[in-house]
C-alpha cells in the first residue's frame, strides 16, 4: 500500500489525533513496564508521516521509523528536516524489517496492525520486531476492537470538510470476516483548483485470543492490556485496546 497523494493530506485529516499525549502515555508505559531494561532506542512500526515518531524523539528516545509507503516517508523526512530531529526512517514493511541493530522498545499504533488483514503476515511482523528487540524489551501496540468495527465504523459514512481538503469516508463491514472495507474520496485544494483522488483499503478486527497466539509465536509475553489512554481494562464498548508485551 503506497497511499500516493493521500500521504500529502494525511496530516490534515488526522489533526484531531493528540500525538503529544499519546507519546507521553507510551513513555509512562515504558517506564512502568521496562524497569528491567533501559529503553533508549525505540522502533516505530508503520510510522506513517512520523508524527508520533517525532513526539517520542522530543521525549528523548533514539527513534527509528519504518513504513511501507515511500510517500508517507517523504512527508516524514520533510517534517524531520524542518524540525531538525535526529530520526532514522526506513522504507520497510513490518513483516520485512531489517534493522542495523537492536532496540529496547517498539511501538505500532493507531490501528496499523488492523490494516494487515492476513493473520500470517501479522505473525511474521511480530517475529521481525522480536528479532530486533533486546531481551526484556517492551513492545506497545494497539488494535481497533471488534466493537468499533461493528458499531462505529460499520456500514457508516463520515465527512471531513476542511478549508483545503474535503473527504468522504465510506465503510462496508463484513461480519463473517470481521473486515471493514474503507473507501475514501478526497478533494484537495491548491491555489483555487481542486484535485480529486481516491483510496481504498481494509481493516480487520482481531480477538484477544489471537493476540495471545501472535505473542506466543514471536517470543513475546503479554504483561498487560488497557483501554486506550488509560490503565483500565477494556470494556464491552472499548474502541481501541493497547497491549504491552515483553521480549522473553
Amino acid at each position: 500500500m503506497s497511499y500516493g497523494s493521500f500521504a500529502y493530506v494525511y496530516d490534515r485529516l488526522t489533526e484531531n489525533v493528540d500525538y503529544k499525549s499519546y507519546a507521553a502515555y507510551i513513555k509512562r508505559l515504558f517506564e512502568s513496564y521496562g524497569k528491567n531494561i533501559n529503553i533508549s532506542s525505540v522502533l516505530d512500526v508503520a510510522c506513517g508521516t512520523g508524527s508520533l515518531t517525532e513526539e517520542l524523539s522530543l521525549l528523548g528516545y533514539d527513534m527509528i521509523g519504518a513504513d511501507a509507503s515511500s510517500d508517507m516517508l517523504m512527508v516524514a523526512q520533510e517534517k524531520k528536516f524542518e524540525k531538525n530531529l535526529d530520526i532514522l526512517y526506513l522504507c520497510q514493511r513490518a513483516e520485512e524489517l531489517d534493522l542495523f541493530g537492536t532496540v529496547q522498545g517498539a511501538v505500532c499504533t493507531l490501528d496499523s496492525i488492523n490494516h494487515i488483514t492476513d493473520e500470517e503476515t501479522v505473525i511474521e511482523a511480530f517475529r521481525k520486531i522480536s528479532l530486533f528487540m533486546e531481551k526484556n524489551g517492551i513492545f506497545i501496540f494497539d488494535l481497533n476492537t471488534e466493537y468499533k468495527h461493528r458499531e462505529v465504523l460499520g456500514n457508516n459514512t463520515f465527512v471531513y470538510d476542511l478549508d483545503d481538503v474535503y473527504c468522504v469516508w465510506q465503510n462496508e463491514y463484513d461480519e463473517d470476516e470481521k473486515v471493514t472495507h474503507i473507501f475514501l474520496d478526497i478533494f484537495s485544494e491548491e491555489e483555487g483548483l481542486y484535485e480529486r483522488f481516491s483510496e481504498e483499503f481494509d481493516e480487520r478486527a482481531y480477538s484477544h485470543e489471537k493476540v495471545l497466539e501472535w505473542l506466543r509465536k514471536s517470543d513475546f509475553e503479554l504483561v498487560d492490556f488497557f483501554e486506550e489512554f488509560t490503565t483500565e481494562k477494556p470494556k464491552d464498548n472499548t474502541e481501541r485496546t493497547v497491549y504491552i508485551a515483553r521480549k522473553k
